[in-house]
């Protein structure tokens, strides 16, 4: 791998269950998608006392950090990667992460967008995974930028990084914590035209 691409795996949480192997083929609809994480923090929304003005910390330094970040909501599950760059390289990576996390003799049919990283043709796609490009301009269909919104608000604003490696650090912590509330993922991902009956 080359220097430029070191990256940090973050293990998902979730084991993988037997029952997986004696089923027929089973489809894992899933989403993908990336956000950059770095000093230059968004300001949320705060709990404040009525009529006082609460202060947040602000960086404008630009250290950043891209999570490619993926979750399966049917399954509660999710596989990540944090990168320094975000390109045809580090999606070929995501894309191996996410396949050694689809549950065996299962196929994961992976919604993204047409981002250009995500449609190369240079792309090693492993044969367990279906890319299925959404329409364009519709980031309302992609349930991970909710995900993004949900890590954002709760653990990774108002809030100085001190480095990049505290920003990896900090989407590192923030996307565990996510893995270990499955519930979570299913409430924010669930969609009823793709996963309803």
């Amino acid at each position: 791998m080359p220097p430029q691409l070191a990256c940090r795996t973050i293990n998902v949480a979730h084991q993988q269950d037997k029952r997986h192997a004696a089923r027929p083929l089973t489809i894992e609809p899933s989403c993908k998608d990336e956000a950059r994480i770095g000093q230059k923090t968004q300001i949320t929304r705060r709990w404040a006392k009525r009529g006082t003005r609460p202060v947040a910390p602000r960086d404008l330094r630009r250290a950043s950090a891209w999570i490619f970040g993926a979750i399966c909501p049917a399954e509660g599950k999710g596989a990540a990667l944090v990168m320094p760059r975000c390109n045809s390289e580090a999606m070929d990576m995501h894309l191996a992460e996410i396949s050694s996390q689809v549950a065996p003799g299962a196929h994961a049919v992976l919604m993204l967008d047409q981002a250009g990283w995500h449609m190369s043709g240079k792309l090693d796609i492993p044969a367990n995974i279906t890319l299925l490009p959404l329409p364009p301009k519709c980031p309302e269909l992609n349930p991970v930028e909710n995900v993004w919104q949900f890590m954002r608000d709760n653990w990774l604003s108002n809030r100085i990084f001190s480095s990049y490696d505290n920003v990896v650090d900090h989407c590192c912590h923030a996307w565990n914590r996510l893995i270990d509330q499955p519930w979570r993922i299913m409430s924010i991902g669930l969609r009823q035209w793709a996963h309803g009956s």
